[in-house]
């Protein structure tokens, strides 16, 4: 068990798991790409193992409840920290995606408490113009730019800060992939890694889908980074529940085999209980049919009491609240244009995204 799980970590809601391959110097780049780091680069190492204590296992964590919003109204203080008491019996390790009030909150309370929790701690990038062919612009967004602005020095600041929680950052999240709907140029998200890697100690990714990592294209940004985090959700791509395993398998392969050498981190995957008519759905089976068997699995679910109650009660309230709703994200399909969010309290919502 443990040889498989240095293996495959998992990490979610989609349930994160990451395969851990040793990573080694990366070769200084050199020739005519005008993307190429001005110097020699050398990956930082992912460490996920802090004293005798492997992390690696962790939840993508949304801290937002019913009638929250990134933007809008958010949790208090007591409700992230009634969040962060149900994920330390499960989890080591947390992936926020964006560092607004409830990401710093979220710190101050691990290291306030003493919880042993570590977080993966990511800078949401927007989209800053609309791009037409040749790279023309067509629209400016000033508002996503100075967002962005804000982003990327809350995370600079609260890595700084926080060195014994933050052992990771990301910055940006599906920006590349072709379908993403806050499709960023890769000369931007480079010119905000660069800067974030340049002001931090810690190691820096960006999260994409495989669609993305498995191409060519992909080693342009990865040559600025320390390690790669992928997405890979069977669902979302039409497969059948039977196939999801062996597809994200096989997907992973690709990844790793377009980027030898480098620790290669799941950051999402899993089977969402809602969603619209993709993977399970082209057999006959909708979204109420999914929550259904999840409530039945989760009823086998070793957990304590209290955790089990708020797992069931999220899925009853799904089942009976508009049984047609679905994401509507389809195979490689569109997805939201700001921060993502994995619906808290965490343990309460286990749909995946």
């Amino acid at each position: 068990m443990k040889a498989r799980l240095t293996k495959y970590l998992a990490m979610s809601c989609g349930f994160l798991t990451a395969c851990a391959v040793r990573s080694q110097p990366a070769s200084p780049v050199t020739g005519p790409d005008r993307d190429a780091p001005p110097r020699a680069f050398v990956r930082r190492s992912l460490v996920l193992s802090p004293g005798e204590r492997w992390i690696g296992n962790g939840i993508s964590y949304g801290p937002h409840r019913d009638g929250q919003h990134p933007g809008g109204p958010g949790p208090t203080r007591e409700q992230v920290r009634e969040d962060l008491e149900i994920v330390r019996k499960h989890w080591s390790l947390l992936r926020m995606y964006a560092v607004g009030p409830e990401a710093e909150t979220a710190l101050q309370l691990i290291r306030a408490e003493k919880l042993p929790l570590k977080v993966m701690l990511g800078a949401w990038i927007a989209m800053e113009a609309k791009l037409g062919e040749g790279g023309a612009v067509l629209e400016d967004y000033p508002q996503a730019r100075a967002a962005n602005r804000m982003q990327v020095d809350t995370l600079i600041r609260l890595a700084n800060e926080y060195p014994d929680i933050v052992p990771v950052i990301t910055v940006g999240n599906e920006t590349q992939v072709f379908w993403s709907a806050h499709k960023v140029p890769a000369d931007t998200l480079i010119r905000y890694i660069r800067e974030v890697r340049a002001a931090t100690k810690v190691p820096v990714a960006t999260a994409d889908d495989f669609n993305y990592w498995n191409k060519p294209e992909s080693r342009t940004v990865a040559r600025e980074i320390d390690f790669i985090v992928t997405h890979i959700y069977a669902m979302w791509a039409g497969q059948p529940l039977d196939r999801a395993l062996p597809f994200t398998q096989e997907k992973y392969a690709e990844v790793a085999q377009m980027h030898p050498g480098f620790v290669i981190v799941l950051g999402e995957a899993g089977w969402a209980t809602q969603r619209g008519r993709a993977g399970e759905t082209h057999q006959g089976r909708g979204r109420r049919g999914a929550a259904e068997d999840v409530l039945r699995s989760i009823r086998r679910l070793d957990h304590a009491g209290e955790d089990r109650e708020l797992l069931l009660r999220s899925v009853r309230r799904e089942l009976e609240r508009r049984p047609q709703r679905g994401r509507g994200r389809e195979a490689l399909g569109a997805v939201p244009g700001g921060p993502h969010t994995e619906a808290g309290p965490a343990g309460r919502e286990i749909a995946g995204t």
